[in-house]
């Protein structure tokens, strides 16, 4: 299954580029649904590197729903565009439910100096997918809402 997002964020590219590399946007626009800990020896990175990330997840803050690997690449598919890639996946509780996960947030330029944002799940979680793709579409908007409001301070 799939969810889209396709936004007009305010704020530059580089910005933009920054904030979908930073855990701690990753966190703002999770919570308050979800929150996450890093299971990093020394926590969340400033900003993601390439490779995995262990992650234990928390509904409303309050109940774990498991821990998860972020698998984490960056990817210049064509110029002046600029995307971080997640193929992580699930190791534990809930989250282990989800079988693949391929996340892509991709920026660009537009004309007018802001960035177009683009944020592409594809998830497969077998007999529960169909259940599950509603809270990923709902939880999606979520997360476009808080983006769209902080990307304003992002510089």
């Amino acid at each position: 299954m799939r969810v889209l997002l396709k936004l007009a964020l305010d704020c530059s590219p580089d910005a933009a580029w920054r904030a979908i590399r930073s855990p701690e946007v990753f966190r703002a626009v999770s919570w308050p649904f979800t929150t996450f800990e890093s299971l990093e020896e020394n926590g969340f990175p400033a900003l993601w590197t390439e490779g995995e990330h262990p992650v234990a997840g928390k509904a409303f803050g309050l109940v774990p729903v498991g821990t998860q690997i972020i698998d984490l690449s960056f990817d210049e598919p064509r110029p002046g565009v600029r995307a971080v890639i997640d193929s992580g996946h699930g190791v534990s509780g809930g989250l282990a439910v989800v079988t693949k996960w391929h996340h892509t947030m991709a920026v660009s330029a537009l004309d007018d100096g802001r960035t177009l944002f683009r944020d592409r799940l594809q998830f497969e979680a077998g007999a529960s997918t169909l259940v599950l793709w509603p809270a990923f579409w709902a939880f999606w908007q979520w997360r476009a809402l808080r983006l769209t409001r902080l990307a304003r301070g992002w510089r």
